[in-house]
């Protein structure tokens, strides 16, 4: 018998990546890869968590009041002690933990597009459906902490809210904006997988630049256009933030254009498109946009050509929801 079942989005950061560290404004959009969380009770003295799409194996576990204790495993479970111990997590009957990543997932690799948050967000909300303890608040915790303090927090937001969020630090959770009727996009994959924490520990590293702070400004700029809505002008202001990402990333030497994402921001204008890689960079997922199917149509095939793979991804309207709750 289920006792309990959330999920939540993930997420592609349009603008603001690392500028956003910084204050500025990010752009972000909720997709339909969910991460999925059951909970149905267990016979037994113990309680047990199983992560399909992450970890083959069982680990066992009590626990009680935000505090447990592994019996066996656990090691693969860093963010599941996280969110148990931020939400207070307690319960004397024995349950059964399932967390499905699955759908983030490309022949094994992780795509990037926010496995890590949309599982937080679930796992929270679950356990707070139990505990009573605030989801939202507790997944922001949770979160910050698996991530050794540093991330913004624009894909906990996202995950939390869906559809399109603009977010800043300090303003807990942003706020949704529409996506502009007739602006097309398409989502395209790497095949490589993105190490978004090593590049966010090299950036705390280095001091704040001209080309830090004109990201910034671009980042800025492509908030305002998409509250306009005006699809020429969030194209241009793309294209400038892209640029400005550029410049930021030759001076701080993150890669975040490696894995071919350069090669495809060259080739969009050909196509009357603009891409850009999407989060860290320098592997993982990018998005094109354009204001006409036949430019991201023609824009594919190039990409394609050029290793990528498009995927069915797709805006996703919903945030966090509880699914199931039987008892």
């Amino acid at each position: 018998m289920t006792l309990i079942c959330t999920s939540a989005p993930g997420k592609l950061v349009l603008s603001g990546e690392y500028a956003v560290l910084d204050g500025a404004a990010a752009v972000s959009m909720a997709v339909d890869r969910r991460a999925i969380v059951t909970i149905v009770p267990r016979d037994g003295d113990c309680h047990a968590v199983t992560a399909p799409g992450f970890s083959d194996s069982e680990s066992l576990f009590t626990g009680d009041s935000g505090e447990l204790s592994w019996q066996v495993g656990g090691e693969d479970f860093a963010l599941f002690e996280q969110v148990w111990a931020a939400t207070g997590m307690s319960s004397q009957e024995p349950l059964s933990f399932t967390l499905d990543t699955r759908a983030f997932r490309e022949n094994g690799i992780k795509t990037g597009v926010g496995s890590s948050a949309a599982l937080t967000v679930a796992l929270a909300a679950a356990m707070s459906a139990i505990s009573g303890a605030d989801g939202a608040g507790d997944a922001r915790r949770a979160h910050r902490e698996f991530q050794g303090g540093s991330g913004s927090g624009v894909d906990i937001a996202t995950s939390l809210a869906g559809g399109v969020v603009e977010y800043r630090i300090g303003n807990n959770p942003g706020f949704n904006v529409t996506w502009p009727e007739g602006l097309c996009y398409a989502v395209f994959w790497s095949g490589v997988a993105a190490d978004t924490r090593g590049r966010l520990e090299r950036l705390q590293q280095q001091p704040a630049t001209v080309a830090r702070t004109a990201l910034g400004q671009a980042a800025e700029q492509f908030a305002a256009a998409f509250r306009e809505g005006s699809i020429t002008r969030i194209l241009d202001e793309l294209n400038d933030y892209t640029g400005a990402l550029g410049q930021f990333d030759a001076e701080s030497g993150l890669g975040i254009f490696d894995a071919g994402h350069a090669h495809l921001v060259d080739a969009a204008a050909a196509h009357r498109a603009v891409y850009k890689p999407c989060g860290a960079g320098g592997g993982d997922v990018g998005i094109a946009l354009a204001a006409a199917d036949d430019s991201l149509a023609s824009f594919t095939d190039a990409a394609v050509a050029l290793g990528f793979r498009r995927l069915e991804m797709n805006l996703d309207l919903q945030g966090v929801m509880l699914t199931e709750d039987k008892q």
